[in-house]
């Protein structure tokens, strides 16, 4: 269970820095849009490759950071259950639902939206919009992003099976001293 644990802290880790990263991915997005549209009000320039690279970033956020969010339990549940239930059942319910929902899910769209990534790179596809971008580059956000969210959801299991097991506190992750 320790090595199981370790590969969980490097995991978190992956999902941490990726979320941080992406923080910034928000603040680019920004600009981007403000720049176009002032581009766009103010001298009549319009650019397809400048809101392409805004719909880019704005993918980049929510697909990078699916990880991040369910490492941090940020994704949207409904509590009317859960909330009420001991930590134990919970638990148990984030274990059942991981491995029924969650994981299945995520990695049946990384199956499925890796050949429309490797499409788009063979054939060096470009957006079909007058000075558009490639194609790949966006193509990889979907995959990249089930890939995260999976091995985070990988991670959530170890852990909520450490907790179960009394090896760990899902508090604060610590280990759990025996008296």
């Amino acid at each position: 269970m320790k090595a199981l644990l370790t590969l969980s802290r490097a995991i978190d880790t992956l999902n941490e820095r990726v979320g941080r990263f992406v923080q910034w991915l928000v603040l680019a997005t920004a600009l981007v849009s403000a720049t176009n549209a002032g581009m766009r009000y103010s001298f009549g320039m319009a650019s397809n490759a400048w809101l392409e690279l805004q719909w880019y970033l704005f993918a980049a956020i929510f697909l990078l950071a699916a990880g991040y969010t369910l490492k941090h339990n940020g994704h949207v549940r409904i509590d009317i259950l859960y909330g009420r239930w001991s930590e134990r059942g919970r638990a148990w319910l984030d274990l059942f639902g991981t491995l029924v929902f969650l994981l299945p899910f995520s990695l049946l769209l990384l199956w499925f939206s890796w050949p429309g990534f490797a499409g788009a790179w063979q054939h060096n596809e470009m957006s079909p919009d007058a000075g558009g971008l490639l194609r790949w580059p966006v193509r990889l956000l979907i995959p990249l992003g089930f890939a995260l969210l999976s091995l985070q959801g990988i991670s959530e299991i170890f852990k909520r099976i450490a907790f179960l097991r009394g090896l760990i506190s899902l508090a604060h992750e610590q280990p759990v001293e025996k008296v």
